[in-house]
């Protein structure tokens, strides 16, 4: 944790005095400037916990120094000193975002108090925002974030498949991340791979584009084609080509494409040259392809070359534990530029709970992205959330509050997992000394005794022999 103060004060003897106080204990670097202008530079240069400021000070007053961090969202905590006939310009000044108020002469007991209190509040917010970074880290894979059983089995099979060349099916609903998935294949298949990640969705197209999009065409080959163009095939070369709504491939590009993934050769469109390439094919669909064979819809021999390696994603309905960690993932991506990402109420949360999520992980994004544009608090609230979220269907209350019960123990355990998870590794840092231990988490070496006696970590075994 960040011990530093800045202390902005136009008095030299002031500024002096205070940071003798401050750094007598050693436990802080404080750092003087003599007015605001100079503060808002510091500010802006180097990290600060804390921001010790009078409020009249030549160039840039206190008053326009607390807004002009609170425009740029500065990280950092605002006390302010003033003299006892300013004390209406003192509370105008925490309206304004100021944390406290000394007034002059400064109380050194007073001072020590304060900022031991903000230096808390600093600790237990970096501990939240260490957690949370923790939770992302243990239950995300390439980027696709999941606490459920049936996820991490997913994620297992993608370490497998990563290391091999072999052609993967994706079937999932729509919404359920399927080309993050693959995007996740790809980026775990760099060290054999190193070509570039292309897709292209094949119910966008009709047949003729779709067969100059995947294997290019030659200047000429048909009406508007004034020159040669590299189909999707020739760019992915050395890498993955993403196939999405392969079940929507019209029955005579599904022979081309058979030929293509058996041969890994093809011609351009109006060409003659037989053209090689080396691409690693995922292909997905939101509709059940073994269906589609029986009734003569896709080809049975393409099918099965598709299907060398299934992976099924399973709803988000189906992996409602999954939602309070999406929800918070979704709110740190979509939070206002420079704010801090908004919590959510336990009324918000029980509704995201209680909805059956049709259009799944893509529909939790846009519902919370919405939340994030709309709120008026720190939290997001009912009213912030989109009325589709806010209407329960007959049946889907009743299925799921049984779960929403359950959610809140299931993360405290999940949390308390990390916890312990982050001990072991700050003591492995240390080599089992309990002092520098508590130094790597910020703790007082009592908390870190009580905590290994909490977690039933034993120290000795971290001592090298």
């Amino acid at each position: 944790m960040d011990r530093r103060i800045l202390l902005a004060d136009d008095s030299k003897a002031t500024s002096e005095q205070l940071q003798t106080l401050l750094q007598a204990g050693g436990q802080f670097k404080v750092d003087t400037v003599a007015d605001g202008e100079a503060a808002y530079q510091a500010l802006q240069e180097h990290p600060y916990s804390i921001l010790l400021t009078d409020l009249k000070m030549p160039r840039l007053d206190g008053m326009m120094l607390i807004e002009r961090v609170q425009e740029r969202k500065l990280p950092v905590t605002i006390v302010v000193m003033t003299g006892y006939g300013s004390i209406d310009q003192a509370v105008q000044a925490m309206r304004a975002g100021a944390y406290d108020y000394l007034t002059k002469p400064v109380d050194p007991e007073h001072l020590r108090l304060v900022i031991e209190r903000i230096l808390r509040e600093r600790t237990l917010q970096d501990e939240v925002l260490q957690l949370r970074q923790r939770l992302q880290e243990q239950y995300s894979f390439r980027g696709v974030l999941s606490v459920n059983p049936r996820m991490h089995a997913v994620f297992e099979l993608i370490r497998s498949v990563a290391q091999t060349t072999t052609t993967v099916l994706i079937e999932g609903e729509t919404g359920t991340g399927k080309e993050q998935v693959a995007r996740a294949i790809h980026d775990a298949s760099s060290t054999l791979r190193s070509g570039p990640f292309v897709a292209i969705n094949c119910a966008a197209l009709p047949e003729t584009l779709l067969e100059s999009e995947l294997f290019g065409h030659e200047k000429g080959s048909f009406t508007g084609a004034i020159g040669q163009r590299v189909g999707r095939f020739e760019q992915a070369n050395g890498g993955t080509l993403f196939l999405d709504e392969v079940g929507d491939i019209p029955t005579t590009m599904q022979a081309k494409l058979l030929r293509v993934l058996q041969e890994r050769r093809f011609e351009r469109v109006g060409g003659t040259a037989s053209l090689e390439v080396d691409v690693r094919v995922i292909a997905a669909t939101n509709r059940g392809l073994p269906a589609m064979v029986e009734k003569g819809k896709f080809r049975e021999d393409l099918y099965y070359r598709l299907n060398v390696i299934k992976i099924d994603l399973p709803p988000l309905r189906e992996r409602p534990e999954d939602i309070p960690l999406l929800a918070t993932h979704f709110a740190g991506k979509h939070a206002r530029l420079g704010e801090r990402p908004p919590t959510f109420t336990p009324q918000a949360m029980e509704k995201l709970l209680n909805h059956a999520w049709p259009g799944n992980i893509r529909e939790l994004e846009n519902a919370i992205e919405r939340a994030c544009v709309t709120l008026r608090e720190a939290c997001i609230q009912i009213e912030d959330l989109p009325l589709e979220v806010l209407r329960v269907r007959s049946g889907d209350a009743a299925a799921r509050v049984d779960l929403s019960k359950q959610l809140p123990q299931l993360l405290r355990e999940v949390v308390l997992d990390l916890k312990r998870r982050y001990l072991i590794e700050a003591m492995k840092k240390s080599r089992g000394n309990v002092g520098r231990c508590a130094k790597i988490c910020g703790l007082s070496r009592r908390s870190i005794s009580a905590k290994l006696t909490e977690y039933n970590i034993r120290k000795e075994s971290f001592k090298e022999d």
